[in-house]
């Protein structure tokens, strides 16, 4: 199917490119957002090595999405769909505009993340969750653990997290299995596989 390509309609807006799969090269316009600092290419590209292997098929979360760009480098590397919270309505709208001009399979909700987590999953469950939330707001531990309280969580489910450097507060669920950890600048970015509880 064709896509069309996106234009920039304010002075404010903001680029980030696809950087692998069927819309490698392709460009995401984001509108400037307190908070919102799209995963660098390096971090990505990294980041979607770790998910070679789970990422066909994937039922994928993008928590803060931001520019939307590791939920469209899911999709464009083959992930099934994505459903993408974002709080801030001209964040949300850009990602509208980037979703028709892909004609990609994602859920767009105009949302607070930590909201949409603290209702019961009601059986949806996703099988690799983003969470890259602004950095001073002190949102991932909430997260994480909303993620693991309320079930939205496949089993053995990839968990991506991005955090400051000197973030020394993180603490993820005790059955998530620490599987990458890496640096990149004041950065850290690590991925964690989540372990079903004994009863």
């Amino acid at each position: 199917m064709a896509t069309k390509k996106l234009k920039a309609t304010s002075k404010a807006d903001s680029s980030v490119r696809i950087i692998g799969g069927t819309w490698r090269g392709r460009k995401i316009l984001f509108a400037e957002a307190p908070g919102l600092r799209p995963t660098g290419d390096r971090i990505r590209e990294t980041l979607f090595n770790w998910l070679a292997a789970h990422i066909s098929e994937a039922r994928c979360l993008d928590l803060f999405a931001g520019s939307g760009v590791l939920g469209f480098e899911a999709l464009s590397r083959g992930a099934a769909h994505c459903t993408a919270l974002e709080s801030h309505p001209a964040a949300t709208k850009k990602l509208q505009s980037t979703k028709v001009a892909l004609s990609a399979d994602i859920n767009i909700i105009n949302i607070n993340s930590l909201k949409f987590l603290a209702q019961p999953s009601e059986g949806q469950v996703f099988d690799i969750v983003f969470i890259d939330p602004p950095f001073e707001a002190e949102l991932l531990n909430q997260s994480c653990s909303l993620l693991e309280e309320n079930g939205w969580l496949a089993t053995s489910a990839m968990i991506y997290c991005e955090l400051s450097l000197s973030d020394n507060t993180f603490v993820p669920p005790l059955n998530w299995q620490q599987v990458q950890d890496k640096y990149a600048g004041e950065v850290r970015y690590c991925l964690f596989t989540r372990i079903e509880p004994s009863n």
